[in-house]
């Protein structure tokens, strides 16, 4: 039994590697957590431990093996490293729709809480779980609240920067917003970035939802394709950061240029996860960081949101060539 149950996971984990981030379709299968391709084979290597199974033990190891990249497990966080607080303090977060029907006071007094150099916000917005969303106009309090700091809106995000920007603020396909800040000699660009999610919840039976999925991963294919077009032109130093809708498990986060850098590296967490910030067990990491061109992270962590949105927040800071 154990070696058929592994062989079942084997065909699984190959049909995963073959169609995940190529076949639209396979994006709904891709949502499972992240820890499944480490806990299955590991399961398996117990039972076969049990059973003295070692065609079964082989085989569950070459999957745990074979999945490794799909599992969101963070080895790095066990060694030990010397952290560095210098260079600009930045959080990221999904904020969901922008304190919709909560207590204004309550989320702003929450952000100047957090007490960033640089605030990388997404979902500047209201909406409903149906798609349908509404433009806002926020930034009369926004300056109010954080005098000192350069706005910048777009793309229903927002940038807040005690740095001065070194260009107009430039939307990148049409939900992310490259920001340029003046810091020292030099210029970082930041990259404010939120994916379309996969699917809408409904029933997986009707047709509509194969037609919202198929469309969504259209969407999600050309706002990729921006960014990392955007980013391969860059000369910049850059910090890429935001709701990226995708996990480990799900083959669209290998489009990512490999000339940048996972935050994850600075983070202390095993199992580093952003969302259901909500519920008690999280299980998915969508929320991410990069950076490249000579801009490193010193220290990267996940902070509670305190009710007030489904994401927790991105803490790092980050140093530059010129800081």
């Amino acid at each position: 039994m154990v070696l058929y149950c592994a062989l079942v996971w084997a065909v699984f984990l190959a049909l995963h590697l073959a169609l995940n981030g190529r076949w639209w379709p396979w994006l709904a299968v891709s949502l499972l957590p992240p820890v499944t391709f480490a806990a299955v084979p590991l399961v398996l290597l117990a039972g076969a431990a049990v059973t003295g199974g070692g065609w079964a033990a082989a085989l569950a190891l070459g999957c745990l093996l074979a999945g490794w990249s799909q599992n969101g497990v963070n080895l790095r966080a066990l060694s030990r490293r010397s952290e560095t607080a210098a260079g600009l303090r930045l959080v990221s977060w999904n904020t969901q729709h922008w304190n919709q029907g909560g207590d204004p006071d309550r989320f702003y007094g929450f952000l100047r809480a957090l007490a960033a150099d640089v605030y990388v916000l997404q979902e500047y917005l209201n909406g409903f779980e149906g798609g349908e969303v509404w433009d806002i106009d926020d930034e009369e309090r926004l300056r109010a609240a954080f005098p000192g700091h350069h706005l910048a809106v777009g793309n229903n995000s927002v940038t807040l920067s005690r740095f001065p920007p070194a260009a107009p603020p430039v939307p990148v396909g049409a939900c992310s917003l490259r920001v340029d800040l003046r810091i020292g000699d030099g210029v970082l660009s930041t990259y404010n970035v939120h994916i379309p999610v996969q699917l809408t919840v409904m029933n997986p039976l009707r047709p509509a939802f194969l037609r919202d999925m198929r469309r969504r991963a259209a969407a999600r294919d050309r706002e990729y394709a921006a960014l990392v077009a955007d980013l391969r032109g860059n000369p910049h130093p850059v910090l890429v950061t935001g709701d990226f809708n995708t996990s480990a498990a799900i083959g669209d986060i290998r489009r990512m240029p490999g000339s940048l850098r996972d935050a994850i590296g600075a983070c202390r967490s095993v199992l580093p996860a952003s969302w259901n910030a909500r519920a008690r067990l999280r299980l998915w990491r969508i929320d991410w960081a990069f950076t490249g061109g000579g801009a490193r992270v010193g220290t990267y962590r996940f902070r509670d949101a305190e009710g007030l949105s489904d994401h927790l927040v991105q803490e790092l800071t980050v140093t530059t060539p010129h800081l």
